[in-house]
């Protein structure tokens, strides 16, 4: 295997002329637009608090960070009235943070989420928070009575624990191992999500977590890109270029491809007397990506007008989605 890059790689600084003008780049070509083909995942911020603070994280979440509040059980399901409502009852409803089990209303949710018949997609760390009894007593209820439709996503960096505890803080990576074990104990449906922070190749990933998950008995397939899930390494201040239209059929990709092509995610910021929806589970901060307080509103097309749209989506291939 080879060996780890122990540092961030290296980068350009971004070309202060691009990703300013939402429908042309800084080289005056038409900006590419993804247009929403279908709601297929409504993602809900359930705040930006989170019990650790890591060092690049996508959303800037940590025990101090509060922009995004707390969202209630009553406000999700407004919002899956109001879909299907519109004819777009998504198939999942997923929930980020933050650290979701941070939000005393997330047992109420997946509760209500999951008795309405929908599959339930839950990023976490795994650590205090979803150890807590209460917490672990409403998981092993939901999961009873909805196997199969209950998925927890679990942040583990780097197979790595010297890696993984570079990012998440010393110690981290055995509270997460914890947490884990208590899934597989109970058997919650598990998923794992990895990032490329370090340098390594897809394939040393993989084969790094291949044993990592044969020596803790997880039932997790790292060769299976839903349940290992790998993401690009994120940098809005790394150079990259911008997607103009020409640039789908140039790479051979397609609008429909990307994330906000199926998804739409709901955030309650700080102050606000009632959430919003923004068109992106990674921009929840900037004010061009908001498209309103309805979905009935948020069903326009999305301009690709920032470095995270090129670097993480279209040239990248992530995507946070089911």
């Amino acid at each position: 295997m080879n060996q780890v890059l122990q540092t961030l790689p290296s980068y350009a600084p971004l070309d202060p002329a691009k990703f300013k003008d939402p429908g042309t780049t800084a080289k005056g070509e038409r900006r590419a637009a993804v247009a929403l083909k279908r709601l297929e995942t409504l993602w809900f911020n359930t705040g930006t608090l989170c019990n650790i603070e890591c060092a690049n994280c996508y959303i800037e979440s940590s025990p101090r960070n509060d922009r995004l509040t707390y969202l209630s059980a009553s406000e999700v399901t407004a919002y899956l009235d109001e879909a299907q409502a519109l004819n777009q009852r998504p198939a999942t409803a997923g929930f980020t943070g933050g650290e979701p089990f941070m939000n005393p209303a997330m047992p109420a949710m997946l509760d209500q989420t999951l008795m309405r018949g929908y599959a339930v997609l839950v990023l976490t760390n795994a650590m205090k928070p979803m150890m807590r009894p209460r917490v672990q007593a409403a998981l092993k209820a939901a999961n009873a009575r909805h196997h199969g439709r209950l998925v927890l996503r679990v942040s583990v960096d780097h197979w790595r624990q010297d890696l993984h505890d570079e990012e998440r803080g010393e110690g981290s990576f055995g509270e997460t191992l914890e947490g884990l074990r208590w899934l597989r104990d109970h058997n919650v449906s598990t998923a794992i999500a990895a990032r490329l922070r370090w340098g390594d190749r897809d394939e040393d990933m993989r084969a790094g977590f291949a044993n990592l998950i044969a020596r803790e008995k997880l039932n997790v397939d790292a060769r299976d890109p839903a349940a290992l899930v790998i993401f690009p390494e994120m940098d809005a201040r790394a150079d990259v270029p911008e997607i103009t239209v020409d640039c789908w059929r140039i790479l051979n990709k397609s609008p429909d491809d990307m994330m906000c092509a199926t998804s739409r995610m709901i955030v309650k910021r700080k102050g606000a007397l009632s959430p919003a929806v923004v068109a992106c589970t990674l921009l929840p901060y900037d004010p061009q990506f908001e498209l309103g307080p309805t979905l009935k509103n948020a069903m326009e097309p999305v301009r690709l007008n920032h470095p995270h749209c090129a670097k993480f989506c279209v040239l990248g291939g992530g995507s946070c989605k089911a």
